[in-house]
């Protein structure tokens, strides 16, 4: 669990956490970095990507190839020479680096869930054997062979966004991966911040994925803060947090994703960090993560209208030409002479306006117009070579 504020140390950073720097590090960092410079901060940043306005939000940044301590390390270390951070807020990319988590701890000041909370609700057979005991649905699940005629799909024990999850074809099960029944419905996620014991709502999302190829059906697309569960299957979700947040001493801001189909709900997994639906909000979700941390929960958040974040996947390879514009609705952006393969994203999306049906028909616009610009400048690894 994390630390709680008992002593002087603890104190100074809840007293002055709207100054000085900051590290945050993601496989993706430009979210963080965004909202901790909108907060008051001077972020200092490490992730994989480096775009182009995660650099402009960032005081400094730094690029690395993985998120695993041997990568890391030496990064973290020059950030705590040069600038003597001490605090860090971490997000995505850490479910197969949980000994990142563990140096983080032991080097720095670490707002959100301690790695011991982030490992075990990520250690699948303990977490569904958890729900058990509340009595919070699920579809099935296996943790060795099943019957090649089970409907369902395979999911890696430490996934994220989609990633490594296909169909159940019989195919053998590595140590690494179960199986869970495959359940129709529509996806859903919920935003919350947590002190250990208390819950408090931020809002209902709706979230959708895309296939990218057969191997790739389930790949997280995109989400949007509205959706049209009724009151009574919204306060189903929140009775299932009442009792998780206690249970695994979850703190800081949160997700949780569901499936809805009729009048059930089933509960797919807890992202125990901040996650995209963090910037559909009007609020300063960054500095209330940290007062959560600290065992303070404030409400300072409003909905006007409506806001909807969408990736943008390759349709082919591209490479990103000199000199192109990018729309201001785009975010994540890579730097000129960026490679992006088929598949791999290539931005992100975002739109606002005060209907959920306009946001999602701007956001099919937008996406159609960026890929016909791409097609215009025919940049291809084809037409390079």
């Amino acid at each position: 669990m994390l630390k709680v504020i008992v002593d002087k140390k603890d104190l100074e950073i809840a007293n002055n956490s709207d100054v000085g720097f900051i590290l945050v590090i993601a496989s993706s960092a430009r979210m963080l970095a965004q909202t901790a410079r909108a907060s008051g901060f001077k972020p200092l940043v490490i992730d994989l990507f480096a775009d182009l306005d995660t650099q402009t939000y960032a005081e400094d940044f730094k690029q690395i190839t993985t998120l695993a301590k041997q990568h890391l390390q030496p990064v973290v270390d020059y950030f705590i020479k040069r600038y003597q951070v001490d605090q860090v807020v971490y997000g995505s990319g850490f479910e197969n680096h949980p000994e990142s988590l563990h140096y983080l701890n032991s080097s720095l000041f670490m707002f959100g869930n301690s790695p011991d909370v982030f490992i075990r609700l990520h250690d699948k057979p303990a977490f569904f054997a958890a729900l058990n005991q509340l009595t919070i649905p699920y579809p099935s699940v296996c943790f060795s062979q099943p019957d090649p005629f089970e409907d369902g799909l395979i999911k890696p024990m430490r996934g994220q966004g989609g990633i490594g999850i296909s169909r159940y074809l019989g195919q053998e099960m590595g140590s690494d991966s179960y199986w869970q029944r495959y359940q129709s419905g529509s996806q859903y996620s919920v935003l919350f911040l947590a002190d250990a014991l208390h819950v408090q709502l931020v809002g209902f999302n709706s979230q959708w994925t895309t296939s990218l190829d057969d191997g790739c059906e389930f790949i997280f697309s995109g989400i949007i803060n509205s959706c049209d569960l009724s009151a009574k299957q919204q306060m189903q979700v929140v009775e299932w947090l009442k009792k998780l947040v206690p249970l695994f001493s979850l703190k800081g801001l949160n997700s949780l994703d569901f499936i809805n189909d009729g009048d059930n709900s089933w509960l797919l997994e807890i992202n125990p960090r901040p996650s995209a639906s963090m910037q559909l909000y009007e609020a300063d979700l960054f500095k209330r993560h940290i007062s959560a941390s600290l065992n303070e929960l404030t409400d300072d958040h409003h909905i006007n209208g409506y806001t909807a974040y969408q990736v943008v996947y390759a349709k082919h390879d591209i490479m990103i030409p000199d000199g192109f514009l990018w729309p201001e609705e785009c975010v994540d952006l890579p730097e000129s002479g960026v490679i992006c393969r088929i598949g791999q994203p290539i931005c992100s999306i975002m739109s606002h306006k005060m209907q959920p049906h306009l946001v999602m028909s701007a956001l099919q616009t937008q996406q159609i117009n960026l890929h016909k610009r791409f097609s215009t400048w025919n940049i291809t690894l084809a037409l390079i070579n």
